[in-house]
């Protein structure tokens, strides 16, 4: 009887000890699965891009990162600024987070005029720096292309100026939309509770 009563402590030990890994193994394929890029990804689009460094990269180089995105051009001085400083607001309102986690990118809707140069002192001087601070540029083709995905419209009305939609839309770490904010106000909350819950679920 004793003998019996061992044999099923270890039979039970070695179930539990299986289901242990079961679960493990079920929560590291989750997080790997996390960042395969979904069917709807903007990362799965093939433009390429060139940063305020000069690097040129894919929107899928930013797979597996939170994304947070406004098309803007350097040489707005209406619509632009006020979007820039809600990214600032948004960033401020994320709190303490990974900045590893995390791509606040700029898009520019004039990429002749915004060179990697007129790209990098916009950041300067709007004082974004990290990592976690991104400004883009591709061809006329490959903007046109990304800005519809967002319904961003745009259209040049003299040599220096554009009309556009003012948007900041989030893109989970898997390059899905989440969520837009259209329109220009200073309330940033909502957009900055789905980034965290975003990162958290990342």
């Amino acid at each position: 009887m004793q003998k019996i009563y061992k044999f099923v402590i270890v039979k039970n030990s070695i179930l539990m000890l299986l289901l242990m890994f079961g679960i493990a193994g079920c929560t590291q394929n989750e997080k790997e699965s996390n960042t395969e890029v979904a069917q709807n990804s903007v990362f799965q689009l093939n433009s390429n891009w060139e940063n305020q460094d000069g690097q040129q990269m894919k929107l899928a180089d930013l797979n597996g990162k939170t994304v947070v995105m406004a098309m803007i051009y350097t040489s707005c001085k209406t619509a632009c600024p006020r979007l820039t400083a809600e990214m600032r607001d948004i960033e401020k309102n994320l709190g303490k987070y990974d900045p590893g986690k995390v791509r606040l990118v700029l898009v520019s809707i004039d990429p002749e005029v915004d060179t990697p140069e007129k790209m990098k002192e916009y950041l300067k001087q709007n004082d974004f720096d990290g990592e976690q601070w991104l400004f883009l540029r591709g061809d006329e083709s490959g903007t046109r292309e990304f800005a519809n995905v967002l319904s961003v419209k745009y259209k040049q009305i003299s040599p220096i100026d554009f009309s556009h939609s003012n948007i900041i839309s989030v893109f989970s770490d898997r390059g899905v939309l989440t969520f837009q904010k259209e329109g220009l106000n200073s309330d940033v909350t909502e957009i900055a509770t789905e980034i965290k819950k975003q990162l958290k679920n990342s």
